[in-house]
This record gives structure tokens, C-alpha cells and sequence, in this order.
């Protein structure tokens, strides 16, 4: 792009992000921020500019941020015996707890965007060609010429449980405070933000102070254990943090065997500053907070577990579905979401053909005391 005229290069920017500010365009080709004005000027009279990006209310999106890989999982072909060659499947999939989100969501029929970092390789360019065709709005995404796209290797044994996951995923360290602000507008026109916990906690922190300002609700998803830390410890502004059971003791720092001790945390975890909190216990079910309790919900029954892969993120979705369509009610969010769940470990796919707008909006699942 070097090559090509000042007022050119200008236009490519702006292409790519029509959130991007005057400031910011000044900055990364080194002109004066008049002499920016002037080139949008110039492109305004010639109609190749209709002026700068707005989002109307009636279309306002659920915005996730977060990771997208390339997901790896290796299936073993018959019980897995450690410390040797096991025979195995291999497949390639789309994944990252913020892009699988964001394609449960478009699949229930939700408007919504992600924001992530992409390698300027075939991965990346496929994984923003799959994502625009599953209808996830793309702009303003981050791309890293020189960069290999994120990946993630799961092992999982015949029966689709996962043994290990392995992750490379430092590309999302460039999803910075600095990124974001750039992307202030895209955040502000936001019905919802859900943001994963591969980003850098500096990150996590400048979406608190937005939410806890009046911006866009958010929720956090928490990805594994060793990113707990990325958490802050003030979470004042936050709508709900999703996080499974181990997850949780690690912001504990120790074991929680009880459903006592889960409470505990979880009211710890509202004197923080989160409103709500929801702690996933794989295929026994969840636990949500309640005004001054704690609720358990049994999971759904699945005789046929085929891929566990993308579970957590069908339940996150339809939870986050829920919010955004202005039903505040947690237990019903949480059906639904494990609901969302059990058709997605029934499919060998990581986000499942049978999530569809028509999915929870004719019938709400009966709440259960």
C-alpha cells in the first residue's frame, strides 16, 4: 500500500475499518490531521466517501472480542494409552471461544461483529471468509502481516472427551487498550460485548471502565485455567462472567468440592463488582447466582456424546442470546443455554447446524425450581 497515493492509502484505511478515526489515519501515514481532513473532503465530493459509519439502533449488534483459530482435534480410534502412538482422526475446523460465540449467535439469528486478530496468511484470510459467509460482521478486525493465525490442538479420546489442549495464542496479546479505543465507536453502537479472556487484562480492564461508564453491557468468557489471571480483581461494570468449575478455583486459589464452597466464591465474585455469575460443571449442568443464592440446573440428558468440542461456547451464546434480546431472567437464559449445549455435543461440528433463529424464540424452556 506504501506505493500508492497519500489520499489512496487513506481510502484502503478507511475500507478496512470505517470505525477508523481522523487522529488515527493521521498517525499511521504520517500526515498532519488537517491534511486528512482534506483527503476526506476530496473523497466525500467525489461520492466515493458517503460520509462516516453509523449504526442504526434497530440493527445494533452483539459485539464479541476475543480469540479466532484455526482448531485442530485429534480423535483417538480406540481408548488412549499415554506415552505412546495412539491411531487417531484429524480435523480442521474454525474455532476460538469469540468467533464460536459470535457464529452460535449469527446461527440463532442474532446481528452481531467480531472484533479479533488474524495473521495475513491462508488461515486467516479463510477464516474471515468463512466468518463474513456465516454472516459475523467482520470490520475493524486486526490484521498482522508477518503473523501466523491463532491455533488450538485438542486430543480428545473415543468417546469425544477432551484429554489436551494445546494453544498458541499470542497473537491476541496486539488486542490491546490501544486497539480498542480505536474501535470505540463499533463498541459504543453495541447491543452487547462479550469478551473472551484471551485478551490482555490491561484490555479486559478498559471494557470494565466503559460498562461501569453507561457503554454497552458486558459479559466475560473465561477460556481456561492459567488466563484466570487475566481477570481483574475489580469487576465493577460487569453484567456476568461465565467460567466452569476449575476456572473458578482458580481465581479462588484453592479447591471448592461444595456447592457451599462455589457460592462462597461466586458471592466473593459480586463484591467484586460482577452482577451476576455462572459456573459451568460440564455434562452435569450449571450453577448461576440468583439475588442472594445460588441456583443449580441439572444439564439436558444426551445418550449420543459425539464431539464435546464448542459445548461451553453454544451455552455462552444462547445465555448471551438471552441478554440481548432483553430477557434478563438467568434460569431461563441458562436453559436455554444448556439446551444449546446438548445439540452441540451431539454434532461432530465445534458450532452445530441445528442452532436456528427459530430455536428459543417460540417457546421459552419451563423454568424449574
Amino acid at each position: 500500500m506504501s506505493d500508492l497515493p497519500k489520499k489512496e492509502q487513506l481510502f484502503q484505511l478507511i475500507r478496512s475499518n470505517p470505525f477508523i478515526s481522523q487522529q488515527q489515519m493521521a498517525d499511521q501515514l504520517g500526515l498532519s490531521r488537517s491534511a486528512v481532513a482534506g483527503h476526506v473532503a476530496s473523497l466525500i465530493r467525489e461520492r466515493r466517501l458517503l460520509g462516516r459509519a453509523y449504526v442504526l439502533p434497530a440493527a445494533r449488534a452483539v459485539l464479541c472480542i476475543g480469540a479466532a483459530n484455526l482448531d485442530r482435534k485429534l480423535r483417538t480410534l480406540a481408548p488412549l494409552q499415554m506415552a505412546t502412538s495412539n491411531p487417531a482422526s484429524a480435523e480442521e475446523t474454525y474455532g476460538g471461544v469469540a468467533r464460536n460465540i459470535a457464529e452460535n449467535l449469527a446461527r440463532l439469528g442474532s446481528a452481531c461483529a467480531l472484533l479479533t486478530a488474524l495473521g495475513d496468511d491462508a488461515a486467516g484470510h479463510a477464516l474471515r471468509e468463512h466468518a463474513e459467509g456465516a454472516g459475523i460482521d467482520m470490520t475493524g478486525c486486526l490484521k498482522l502481516p508477518g503473523s501466523a493465525t491463532g491455533t488450538y490442538t485438542a486430543v480428545l479420546d473415543a468417546g469425544g472427551e477432551m484429554v489436551v489442549a494445546l494453544a498458541d495464542m499470542a497473537l491476541y496479546d496486539s488486542l490491546t487498550p490501544a486497539f480498542l479505543a480505536g474501535r470505540q465507536p463499533q463498541r459504543s453502537a453495541a447491543s452487547l460485548v462479550v469478551a473472551d479472556l484471551n485478551l490482555p487484562e490491561a484490555s479486559i480492564a478498559l471494557l470494565l471502565g466503559d460498562a461501569q461508564r453507561g457503554g454497552a453491557r458486558l459479559v466475560i468468557v473465561a477460556v481456561s485455567q492459567p488466563k484466570m489471571e487475566r481477570l481483574p480483581r475489580d469487576l465493577r461494570g460487569l453484567r456476568l462472567l461465565i467460567l466452569n468449575r476449575g476456572e473458578l478455583e482458580a481465581r479462588a486459589g484453592r479447591p471448592l468440592p461444595t456447592e457451599a464452597h462455589v457460592r462462597e466464591v461466586c458471592r466473593a465474585l459480586q463484591a467484586e463488582g460482577a452482577q451476576d455469575v455462572v459456573v459451568t460443571c460440564g455434562a452435569a449442568g450449571v450453577y448461576h447466582t440468583v439475588p442472594g443464592d445460588l441456583r443449580w440446573l441439572p444439564a439436558q440428558e444426551v445418550r449420543d456424546v459425539v464431539d464435546v468440542t464448542g459445548a461451553g461456547d453454544a451455552f455462552s451464546a444462547a445465555v448471551c442470546w438471552s441478554l440481548a434480546e432483553g430477557d434478563d431472567d438467568l434460569t431461563v437464559a441458562c436453559m436455554r443455554g444448556l439446551h444449546a449445549a446438548a445439540l452441540t455435543v451431539q454434532s461432530p461440528h465445534t458450532v452445530s447446524p441445528a442452532l436456528t433463529p427459530d430455536l428459543f424464540s417460540a417457546v421459552s424452556p419451563p423454568v424449574q425450581d
